[in-house]
């Protein structure tokens, strides 16, 4: 507990010390509120209207959810079928990068038309977004395994699904969960740029993108830092799960997850 408290100590530290310049700042210029709301005007448009920030994050985060988990699915599949042959990767993987260099804003009304407006298509631009920082690092950590383990499986006539499944893909874990950190945070930013474009249009049905389109087209600037500050959330909370899973999963067995030796 002692432990915890430390290292909460200095970031919590930090936050105070942003939030007394932010004030200062909008005080000591005379920033208009539509400009640059005070930290506390902020807080006041979080308790008015957290009803309408619930239901939104509740939205977004079933959107990003659903992409972020079918990013997972694909991302392991694909990553296990460039692990069989070298040749399989080079002639595949750079296919992928086409999901990481293409601008998902130039990716989201092909879908929109496809699919039409509604939650499948935001998901689809999460899953896109998502998708290949785990085919990245899930594929690193299948082919990384170190020779003389290959050469001791080779010994022992192991076939290749079994080296796969219990050398190839166990090696990989702490490689997939690097990419899942990653993508953990990039699905919000995937669902309320899908939201942006593809979500539906009706009151009361949008999430936090659709949200902070309307709040700043009535210039409520209290209320858009309200969304952004949901949005951030969000994504702390996805994040956050993902390493409680890496430490549930590695913490008995990687050197990443254990703890120190006590001085």
């Amino acid at each position: 507990m002692k432990r915890a408290f430390d290292s909460l100590r200095w970031p919590f530290a930090v936050f105070l010390l942003v939030l007394a310049a932010w004030h200062g700042a909008c005080v000591g210029f005379k920033i208009p509120g539509y400009i640059l709301p005070k930290p506390a005007t902020v807080a006041a448009a979080v308790l008015e209207r957290h009803e309408n920030l619930i239901h939104a994050f509740q939205i977004t985060a079933l959107e990003a959810a659903g992409g972020f988990l079918l990013s997972i699915v694909g991302g392991i599949s694909i990553a296990l079928v460039f692990a069989q042959s070298p040749v399989i990767r080079r002639s595949l993987y750079p296919y992928t990068l086409v999901l990481q260099t293409v601008p998902i804003v130039a990716v989201a009304p092909l879908i929109l038309m496809w699919f039409g407006s509604g939650i499948r298509s935001v998901m689809g631009v999460a899953f896109i977004i998502c998708l290949f920082p785990i085919i990245a690092n899930t594929t690193q950590g299948l082919v990384s395994v170190p020779r003389n383990l290959m050469d001791l499986f080779r010994m022992a006539n192991a076939s290749r699904a079994k080296t796969l499944f219990r050398l190839q893909l166990p090696h990989a874990v702490p490689s997939l969960f690097t990419g899942l950190r990653i993508s953990s945070g990039i699905s919000v930013i995937g669902a309320i740029t899908g939201e942006l474009f593809a979500s539906s249009n009706a009151v009361g049905q949008g999430g936090l993108g659709y949200s902070i389109t309307y709040a700043n087209s009535q210039l409520q600037t209290d209320y858009l830092f309200a969304l952004v500050l949901t949005a951030s959330v969000l994504g702390f909370l996805f994040f956050f799960l993902v390493v409680g899973l890496e430490w549930w999963f590695l913490h008995q067995w990687h050197e990443s997850a254990l703890k120190p030796d006590a001085e």
